[in-house]
């Protein structure tokens, strides 16, 4: 298994290398400069060569590249440029609170209802909760989460004035983003927990367990929900890369001052700093979560940790 692990650990370096260098390579692709183009048109040219000289931008693409590798092994992302003098390092750790707020609510309230709604569907299988979560399963899948978002906004926020409409003011502001986020989440695990159990309550030792006397109630939690469940284990990490990278659209809708918001900013003011370092935390997070739901999901089943281990 610790081969295992430092196997994937070389696999996730190799794989940040490759998106950081196509990132970087693209971004020196994108029209205009982070500089205003009046402003800095208006500067003498021995000031235009200072400012390039300060933020770097003077030297030869692939010259920047190998000095921004070298930055980034010692932990330095450079120094944005909509945000003078401050480090990318410092702008996006400031900004991870409500990212990670109403990520994190958004990830443990879709994990209770779907897996609720999903047991509830199965068990009742044909029945008018079975059609009720196909429902919300299909509306969560086909409507995208900043839709989902505007309409929670207007009905909820702005018409009945039950919860605020934006801006990040108290905790009361996370609850509608939360909500929208939550939506995809809580129809996925929801199909993915129906199509399982169904799949399991048809398998030979539930009808034992049932031909033996057992209760409904200690056969679904003993033997259903636990069966059932450690497949749902391996969509955790998609799930949550998904309500991670959906928030940068949730974000703007709802005016907070999270990551989402700020990577959309950031593109439109072409701040390549802030926008490679963005690029490389949703990476690495997204290798870890993998990794860490694999590690999960091995030691939950026992046959993929035995497979693992006969690997090392």
């Amino acid at each position: 298994m610790a081969r295992y692990i430092v196997k994937r650990l070389i696999y996730i370096v190799v794989t940040l290398w490759v998106i950081t260098t196509c990132t970087f390579f693209l971004m020196k692709k994108l029209p205009g400069t982070p500089f205003d183009p009046e402003r800095f048109a208006s500067m003498p040219q021995a000031q235009q060569e200072k400012v390039l000289e300060m933020y770097g931008l003077n030297d030869p693409v692939p010259v920047q590249y190998v000095k921004y590798l070298g930055n980034m092994l010692r932990g330095d992302l450079g120094t944005s440029f909509t945000y003078v003098n401050q480090p990318v390092t410092g702008i996006i750790t400031s900004r991870l609170g409500p990212s990670f707020l109403i990520g994190a609510q958004a990830v443990l309230i879709g994990l209770a209802i779907g897996l609720i709604l999903g047991i509830l569907a199965a068990w009742h299988h044909n029945s008018g909760i079975d059609a009720l979560t196909m429902i919300i399963a299909v509306l969560g899948v086909s409507v995208p989460n900043f839709v989902m978002a505007a309409l929670l906004q207007y009905f909820i926020g702005l018409k009945w004035g039950i919860l605020p409409i934006g801006f990040w003011t108290n905790w009361k502001c996370s609850i509608l983003p939360t909500i929208a986020l939550s939506f995809s989440a809580t129809a996925m695990v929801a199909r993915f927990m129906r199509t399982e159990m169904l799949d399991v309550l048809n398998q030979d030792y539930i009808v034992t367990a049932k031909a033996k006397g057992l209760s409904q109630m200690r056969i679904l939690m003993f033997h259903a929900i636990r069966n059932s469940i450690i497949p749902v284990v391996t969509i955790l990490g998609p799930i949550v890369i998904n309500l991670m990278t959906g928030s940068l659209a949730v974000e703007s809708v709802y005016s907070i001052p999270g990551i989402g918001s700020l990577f959309v900013d950031c593109i439109k003011g072409n701040d390549y700093p802030v926008i490679m370092g963005i690029t490389v935390f949703y990476a690495s997070f997204y290798m870890l979560v993998i990794l860490l739901v694999d590690i999960i999901y091995s030691l939950i089943d026992p046959r993929i940790r035995l497979s693992k281990e006969q690997e090392d």
